[in-house]
């Protein structure tokens, strides 16, 4: 379960105070995966950011009671001093998960080669993703929260995420930002339409696309 409890974010840019979401007050329940919509710049990515903890609130709290993920696809987090094998022993230690088990998992996972053992400040954006993605799946989350991203790397090696993405959702539910509303449909089952600092639950994920829809034909 994740519930906002009169949760209020606001951006801050060039002087000018914009809401992300204003007094907002919502329960999402666990085994339902949710779409999350909304026009570009209205603070889907934050939100996701919001939900993990990364970032505070405002004002307000969000209550979580499950283990819930990092933005899959957001790698701005590690550390790039350390290695990528430290990254992940350092992860193990937050979540209290068998270390050595972790790394053979994403050392495999990631297919880095010798760069495992490397700074991920030497890293590619394409490496840091696959050690991102491969991490993410070698922790069992009640929620994953996935920011567009949900299989990296070339042909055969998105096939390989997106195969063990779908076997960790068997078990888990899904809080996905896209563009694509066939991706939405794909994963979700209702939906959450963020608009001017207001969100609004959709049981039904065909009614939240539509009300997205509506709200881009209208701007």
């Amino acid at each position: 379960m994740i519930r906002f409890e009169q949760a209020t974010k606001f951006a801050r840019t060039k002087g000018i105070k914009k809401p992300i979401i204003e007094d907002a007050s919502l329960t999402l329940n666990r085994g339902k995966s949710v779409g999350l919509l909304g026009r570009n710049g209205a603070g889907k990515s934050t939100l996701l950011r919001l939900i993990a903890g990364a970032i505070k609130l405002d004002k307000g709290r969000i209550i979580r009671r499950g283990k819930i993920s990092w933005p899959l696809g957001f790698a701005g987090s590690f550390q790039p001093s350390m290695t990528g094998e430290q990254n992940v022993r350092f992860v193990a230690r937050i979540y209290g998960v068998d270390t050595e088990q972790l790394i053979g998992y994403v050392e495999e996972f990631a297919e880095l080669g010798p760069y495992f053992k490397a700074p991920v400040g030497t890293y590619s954006s394409g490496m840091k993703a696959r050690l991102a993605f491969g991490l993410s799946m070698g922790v069992n989350f009640d929620y994953y929260l996935v920011d567009e991203i949900t299989a990296v790397g070339d042909a055969n090696f998105k096939k390989k995420c997106q195969a063990v993405f779908e076997t960790r959702l068997q078990d888990s539910d899904v809080v996905m930002v896209s563009h694509s509303t066939g991706t939405i449909r794909d994963y979700c089952d209702c939906g959450v339409v963020l608009e001017k600092g207001k969100m609004t639950y959709y049981e039904n994920v065909e009614d939240a696309i539509r009300a997205h829809d509506k709200n881009m034909k209208e701007s």
